[in-house]
């Protein structure tokens, strides 16, 4: 089994493409569901969280309100850091017990859908390939201005805050245009998850964890003689 990183931008498109890898029966870890996940109450995020940021972010439920959390890391990067290591942590050890779920079930390969994939490379040396969810720039603030109602000013500005999709291209293995219709899209992922599917890295994973798995096997049969014995 062999990790694919897959991320975007901003109204790029992300969930349309993810869509389709489910439809296809894919493995999809998103990052951003379990970053919820991890912060609901009483969990140890949770409680980091309060006591550094107080009970002020709390809605009336209890539960942390992600608006007034994002307003105060969105102008203060030193809180925002806070924040991220405090959840990182949790965020990744619950991904890797399921990619191992993953692995232990047979899968071939497993999608993780980080947004901030290519801001990380500490993320991304994990990841065999890379896939960028793109659009050209006008095509991307048009669709947030309509999605969000958003003045021009406010799209840009929001746009301006992530790294360039033009030059996370440069640093993906692979590329989904989604600029024009669903079925361009559609069609590109396709031919994607058939390149992924014929991967040879599947079979040598597989292969190495089998030879892992006979040599453990023999060593406790000779370990199991020599005490019989």
């Amino acid at each position: 089994m062999f990790l694919v990183g897959l991320s975007g931008g901003i109204a790029s498109g992300k969930s349309t493409v993810v869509a389709v890898l489910r439809e296809l029966g894919c493995a999809v870890i998103d990052a951003d569901v379990i970053a919820r996940e991890v912060v609901q109450p009483r969990l140890k995020a949770y409680r980091q969280i309060v006591q550094h940021f107080g009970t002020e972010i709390l809605l009336e439920n209890g539960e942390i309100n992600r608006e007034a959390l994002g307003n105060i890391i969105f102008s203060q990067p030193e809180k925002r850091q806070l924040l991220n290591s405090i959840t990182h942590p949790e965020i990744q050890k619950e991904m890797l017990k399921r990619i191992l779920k993953y692995f232990v079930l047979g899968y071939r390969y497993v999608i993780l859908d980080i947004p901030l994939l290519f801001e990380n490379d500490r993320l991304t040396k994990f990841m065999k390939y890379t896939v960028l969810v793109y659009c050209d720039p006008p095509t991307q603030l048009s669709r947030l201005m309509k999605r969000n109602g958003l003045s021009r000013a406010e799209a840009e500005a929001r746009v301006a805050s992530q790294l360039p999709l033009d030059e996370k291209r440069k640093l993906a293995t692979h590329v989904v245009d989604n600029s024009g219709d669903r079925e361009s899209t559609r069609r590109q992922v396709l031919r994607l998850h058939a390149r992924l599917e014929d991967s040879l890295h599947f079979l040598w994973a597989r292969l190495a964890a089998g030879a892992v798995a006979a040599g453990l096997g023999g060593l406790a049969y000779l370990l199991l003689r020599h005490f019989i014995s």
